[in-house]
């Protein structure tokens, strides 16, 4: 044998080698990642919580890249402001009536279920018809949490903010008025305070738009029981046409 054979050999020998040492390398290798990967599966399958956080991790991790490629500035407590609730998880009185007034005031039907469930949730605590509740927030603002009638008063149930801004305290500030449900919990606590003065619901109407027993309210009164008395028999089941909205915003303010 030439020398140059015994070269030829001999590189060919060492290239075997380091193919066959690489691939025990690689092999291992894959194995290790093997083990790794069930021994993570099986630490997540006895630690729900440790399963859990890792979910949460991942899930962050992949929202907060997806909000880059989208060049939006992704905030994920955003949901836990959000007034609105899914109005399939209702009672079945509290959908029918969410339902209706989602479709007459053209609002999703997600936060009017919030507003709707709360209002129950008021109703019962104060001893006040939650279908009254929701007409008074139907006829003062139309179910617009921003709105804000020409004299100050503020929100879904048109509450003067400076008038009540002790209440507000409760829930932060003035700026509460916004806050659809700080504004629904104030404006009933002035709405059973207007009806106990008032000794009725309707002088407690009265007293709550500003008139008093002998100043002309406006026709808010009957405006506010018309839609009470719709809201009531939605409530019962029965089928209640679409009457044309109310939409004043700039109605007096609640005493």
């Amino acid at each position: 044998m030439t020398a140059f054979e015994r070269f030829r050999d001999g590189l060919r020998t060492f290239a075997t080698d380091v193919a066959e040492g690489f691939f025990e390398i690689t092999h291992n290798g894959f194995a290790l990642l093997g083990v790794v990967v069930v021994f993570v599966a099986a630490a997540f399958a006895f630690k729900p919580d440790l399963r859990s956080s890792g979910e949460a991790q991942l899930m962050t991790w992949l929202q907060a890249r997806q909000a880059d490629a989208m060049g939006i500035v992704a905030d994920l407590t955003g949901i836990e402001r959000a007034t609105a609730t899914d109005p399939r998880e209702l009672p079945k009185q509290q959908a029918a009536v969410a339902y209706w007034l989602s479709k007459k005031y053209r609002v999703a039907p997600e936060p009017i279920s919030a507003l709707v469930a709360e209002s129950y949730e008021l109703g019962s605590k104060y001893k006040i018809d939650p279908t009254l509740i929701l007409a008074v927030m139907a006829v003062e603002s139309s179910f617009n949490p921003f709105a804000q009638s020409p004299v100050g008063a503020q929100g879904l149930m048109q509450v003067m903010t400076k008038v009540h801004a002790e209440k507000y305290g409760l829930f932060g500030g003035k700026l509460a008025a916004f806050d659809p449900v700080s504004n629904l919990r104030v404006g009933v606590k002035v709405l059973q305070d207007c009806i106990t003065r008032g000794g009725s619901v309707e002088g407690g109407l009265r007293l709550y738009v500003g008139a008093g027993p002998e100043t002309e309210d406006g026709g808010y009164v009957e405006k506010v029981l018309a839609e009470h008395e719709r809201l009531r028999q939605v409530a019962a089941g029965q089928t209640v046409p679409l009457a044309a909205r109310s939409n004043n915003p700039s109605a007096p303010p609640p005493s």
